[in-house]
């Protein structure tokens, strides 16, 4: 056979080679994408320690005459809008307390990535189910009419409350089960059993709490959530009431913070504080339904 005819039929069978390979050639499987809720750079026990996070942020005030279903209150927001919307939290302070006793949370989960109310109730002789309605009533404000509505996701949002507004944090996640995180803190309530609480929860009791003892709050709290998908009690080491409110509890704000990410922006990268369970000489006790699903 003459050479050019070699070098055709050699060309040719190469082509059909190529072809067939391609055919047969297995489509590489597109990449997993990222989880679109996480806002913020990875994070570290440092990052959740800090007294700010990553995000520069604002406030605004909340005026009582201009809202109804609660006292009004301040709203604390990130300034960047690049990364999309954000989860919200909804924060009220206990019996006879203003929002100024829980004030510190605002900014503080704010530059985490979060927008935050902290409310003044309708009157502060409330009791914790009233406090409940006035967080949801909170909520509705943010994600409805707020100048901040559209940085919000309305599907991702919380509660969370000291004392009897931890007790209105139960109550509003009893409620609302499309809440996706509920952090009560040294909270206070008549009603012992939670047992309908769909909504991930983390309760935060204080080891010489002595106006809501953990024995008969807190503890049988977090033992009668029995359908909660996720729970955790956090108990601070030789800590009083008054704890959540003081500016000072790094603990309870750590975990706290841990908690609202991996459950409103189902935040995996926050596991790591909170399983395996953990530990120092600043917790008591420590109980989670752990590994989580």
């Amino acid at each position: 056979m003459p050479v050019p005819t070699l070098r055709r039929t050699f060309s040719l069978l190469t082509a059909a080679f190529a072809a067939t390979a391609a055919a047969l050639t297995v489509p590489a499987a597109p990449a997993l994408a990222a989880n679109p809720y996480e806002r913020g750079p990875a994070p570290t026990n440092a990052s959740i320690e800090a007294a700010r996070g990553s995000f520069a942020i604002a406030q605004v005030t909340v005026a009582r005459s201009s809202v109804s279903g609660f006292g009004g209150g301040t709203i604390y927001y990130p300034t960047d809008t690049s990364a999309g919307t954000f989860g919200a939290v909804a924060i009220s302070p206990g019996f006879t307390a203003s929002q100024s006793s829980v004030a510190w949370l605002g900014p503080r989960l704010a530059s985490q990535g979060f927008v935050v109310i902290t409310i003044d109730t309708l009157s502060t002789l409330d009791q914790p189910d009233s406090r409940g309605t006035q967080l949801l009533a909170a909520l509705d404000y943010l994600t409805g009419t707020s100048s901040v509505r559209t940085r919000i996701d309305a599907s991702r949002l919380g509660v969370m409350g000291h004392s009897m507004g931890g007790g209105g944090s139960l109550s509003a996640a009893r409620t609302r089960p499309a809440l996706q995180a509920a952090v009560p803190l040294t909270p206070w309530h008549g009603t012992k059993s939670w047992s309908t609480v769909r909504v991930p929860t983390l309760i935060v009791g204080a080891e010489s709490d002595t106006v809501a003892p953990v024995s008969s709050h807190a503890e049988p709290f977090y033992t009668s959530m029995t359908s909660a998908p996720e729970k955790a009690y956090l108990e601070l080491n030789n800590a009083s009431h008054s704890a959540p409110t003081s500016g000072q509890s790094v603990t309870a704000a750590k975990y706290s913070l841990s908690w609202l990410k991996r459950w409103i922006d189902d935040d995996t990268r926050y596991d790591q504080f909170l399983c395996p369970a953990p530990s120092g000489t600043a917790i008591q006790e420590y109980r989670a339904t752990c590994p989580h699903a």
